[in-house]
Order: C-alpha cells, then sequence, then structure tokens
C-alpha cells in the first residue's frame, strides 16, 4: 500500500445533508489540504496542519482543483455494459431485445472476467470508486466482478441476479437454485477485503412466488447482506406486476408480503410510488435509488426528489447502466438537476454532489466508511479540474465563487474533468 501523502487542494467535507440545512452551502466545508495513511483520511485542514501531521509525506498540488469523496455508484448492471445506448425500447421491450441476450453470454468465465475488468476501467475513469451492481444468474458473473474489484483493492457490492419466470430460458434458474447459489456466494465473498454481497431477485415480474420467499428467506439468514431489486419504473411495469400478483396491494408488497422489505433494502427507481409504498418504505429506513438518465432514456418517468426528501426518505443517485447513457456520475447529475428542473425545485451542486457521494454511501449502509473525506474514512478519492475544456473553463472563469464554478463542472463535465482518482489510499 502507498506510503502516507498530502494532498492540497479545495478540499470538500459534508458536515450534514445539504437537504437538511438553510442554504446548501451550510452544509459543506472547504479545507486546504487532506492527508493520507494506510489507506484512510488521515486528517484533513490546512497544509501546514497536514505537514505537522505527516511531516515526511510528500505534498501533491492540485492547486484551483476540487478533491472530493468519490463517487458511489448505487445501482448498476455492469453485465449491460457492451450494450449501453441501445436504441429505442421502453423497459420490458427493451430487456428482451438486448439485456437478456446479452446477460446470456455471461455463463462463460472469460467473458465475465473481460467486461467486469472493461466495466471497473470505463468507471474509474469516471471518477467512480464504489458501485452496486447486479450480475447475471450466473455465479461467475459474480466470481468475475469481485475478483477484478478485489484486485484493485475496491469496495463493491454485487450479487446474483435470480430469475425463474418471463426470461429466456438460457437466463433462468428456480427458487432452490437461487437460494443455494445465492448462500454459496455469500459464504465465499461477503465480507472479504472491501466486498459486500446483495441478495438480488431482478424484479416481482421475472421471479415467482417461490423465488420470493426462498430469498426473503436467505436474508432473513444474512440480515447483514444488503437486498436490491426494482420498484415501480414504469407505469406498464406496474400494471403487469398487478396482473401477477392480483393479491397483492401494490408492487412494494409483492416484496413485503416475501420478507423483502428491510432496512438494507435497495429499491432501484421507485418513481410511481402511492402512498402506502412511500410510508413503508420510510417506516422500515430503506433506501430508493434515483436513476435519471435511465429514467429519461427509457422514458420512465420524473423522480420526485424534493417530495421524497421531504418525507425522510434514504436516496442514493446512480448511473443504471446500461440502462441509463452515461458511465458518468457527473453526467448523471447534470441529469437530476433537468429533472429537478422539470419537477420545479432545481438542486444545487452540493446536494447533487451529496447524493453522488454521502447519499449513495448512505443508501448502500457505507456511509461510515466512504462517500466523505473526514477522519478514519477509507481513502477513495477523486480530484476534479474545474476548467477541463475550453467551453467550461470561460464559464469558471467567470463563477463569482467555488460553488458556480463547481455547477458548470457538473453539468458540462466528462471524464476529462476526472484530473486524478485514488482508490483505498492508492493512486489509480
Amino acid at each position: 500500500m502507498q506510503n502516507d501523502v498530502i494532498l492540497r487542494g479545495h478540499v470538500l467535507s459534508f458536515l450534514t445533508s445539504p437537504f437538511a440545512t438553510p442554504t446548501a452551502e451550510d452544509a459543506t466545508r472547504i479545507s486546504e489540504a487532506v492527508a493520507l495513511s494506510a489507506g484512510r483520511i488521515k486528517e484533513v485542514g490546512s497544509l501546514a496542519e497536514m505537514q505537522a501531521l505527516l511531516p515526511q509525506a510528500p505534498v501533491i498540488d492540485h492547486g484551483d482543483k476540487l478533491i472530493l469523496a468519490g463517487f458511489v455508484d448505487a445501482h448498476v448492471h455492469y453485465p449491460q455494459t457492451a450494450i449501453i445506448a441501445s436504441w429505442g425500447k421502453r423497459l420490458i421491450d427493451w430487456l428482451n431485445t438486448y439485456t437478456f441476450l446479452e446477460e446470456m453470454r455471461f455463463g462463460d468465465a472469460a467473458y465475465a472476467r473481460e467486461i467486469s475488468e472493461r466495466y471497473l476501467d470505463l468507471t474509474a475513469a469516471n471518477g467512480t470508486t464504489t458501485v452496486c451492481s447486479f450480475a447475471t444468474i450466473h455465479p461467475e458473473s459474480v466470481d468475475a466482478f469481485f475478483t477484478a474489484a478485489q484486485a484493485r483493492g475496491q469496495r463493491v457490492v454485487t450479487g446474483k441476479t435470480c430469475m425463474d419466470r418471463n426470461a429466456p430460458a438460457g437466463l433462468r434458474d428456480t427458487a432452490q437454485s437461487a437460494y443455494d447459489d445465492s448462500k454459496a456466494l455469500i459464504e465465499r465473498w461477503h465480507g472479504v477485503d472491501r466486498l459486500e454481497y446483495a441478495i438480488t431477485p431482478r424484479f416481482s415480474p421475472t421471479s415467482t412466488p417461490e423465488q420470493l420467499e426462498a430469498l426473503g428467506s436467505l436474508w432473513a439468514e444474512h440480515p447483514e447482506c444488503l437486498m436490491q431489486t426494482h420498484l415501480s419504473e414504469q407505469v406498464d411495469e406496474i400494471e403487469w406486476v398487478k396482473s401477477l400478483f392480483p393479491q397483492a396491494r401494490d408492487y412494494l408488497d409483492t416484496y413485503e408480503e416475501f420478507g423483502l422489505l428491510g432496512a438494507r433494502g435497495l429499491y432501484g427507481h421507485a418513481i410511481h410510488l402511492e402512498e402506502r409504498e412511500r410510508h413503508r418504505l420510510r417506516e422500515y429506513g430503506a433506501a430508493l435509488v434515483h436513476c435519471p438518465t435511465s429514467n429519461t432514456f427509457i422514458g420512465s418517468g420524473l423522480f420526485d426528489m424534493e417530495g421524497l426528501m421531504a418525507e425522510g426518505q434514504r436516496i442514493g443517485l446512480a448511473t443504471d447502466t446500461g440502462g441509463g447513457s452515461s458511465f458518468s456520475m457527473l453526467r448523471t447529475m447534470a441529469a437530476a438537476y433537468e429533472i429537478g428542473q422539470l419537477r420545479g425545485r432545481p438542486l444545487h451542486a452540493a446536494e447533487l454532489i451529496w447524493l453522488a457521494t454521502q447519499g449513495s454511501a448512505m443508501a448502500l449502509r457505507l456511509d461510515g466508511k466512504i462517500g466523505n473525506i473526514a477522519p478514519g474514512m477509507e481513502a477513495d478519492l477523486v480530484v476534479l479540474d474545474l476548467a477541463s475544456t475550453p467551453a467550461i473553463a470561460q464559464r469558471t472563469n467567470r463563477a463569482a465563487d467555488l460553488w458556480e464554478a463547481v455547477f458548470a463542472t457538473v453539468m458540462m463535465g466528462d471524464d476529462r474533468a476526472i484530473c486524478e482518482v485514488w482508490i483505498n489510499g492508492q493512486r489509480v
């Protein structure tokens, strides 16, 4: 592991959620330097203070660049890397036309390794240091992803996707094999180094009640694991769920009935929620994951960030690649801003960055480890160039303050804005 080092620049830390303060800036602290030691944040403060703390540490001077926690992408499908930006389908047709055909390839361990490495390269190039990903039904797809992340010292979450109906024969397991395979993968990988397992029913339409019940039992046996799935992404999807589960009170009830609603649950999209669903999600402290580029690309709808935040919901941010159209959390933040505008509540740059770092870490129940620059946190960092292109540079030159400059990069930035990435205290 790399020795002690000090990074100098505009170091952004969050003191609390910017959604909970009179102004978003009140939730933040900008420091001059951050000291890294043994893969963790040693301290944050002035350069003189950090040099007094680590007198032998080299200083990397990033000037006017912004140093922040690495981006945390709370809902992705790494097996869809190769089919990102596939044209023109609604959710169910999109799955059948593109996704399922590609996912059938992941029974090939070599192909799963290739895409795992490609995905982690692409996301690191965009400043993402932690992801929570669906795999495929194949245990090989989980092994490949965890192996690739482990070699990089990276904190990731994934799980075998479970489906026993409404999918091609090559992508269906059974209630029993879903339980057995998932249990074996938990025992092999969960808690090893920086790896965590998520029990993963894709969504209610592709799991029989028997499979949902089996996975609910598995979660009860392993409550330390996360559970990830999809919820209320599209109106026609909700109608499909109603036809498959006529006894259910609503979409969320198809999970709740089988023990798949809990504080460590992650529910992707959650756009078209009913009042009972919102109440139960809040009551359990479950996490909702906003996927704005996906929601616009596939035409799903507009997430109610303001209303859900006001209710006290736990909310993360995600690219949802490959339904989302970008590997970049900067592009994802820009899309979240645009959706906020359409709903009449534009988000401040501090709120957007919080969602992409600490908010997503909180959704994954990892906020004590990642998602912020504070003493004791794991040293996953990204350095943003706030003048990465001529267009952004000329706007930054006109900025009245740091946050105005940051907003220009959020809205116009891409991988060229990623100056440097640190994972587990090591420069990538």
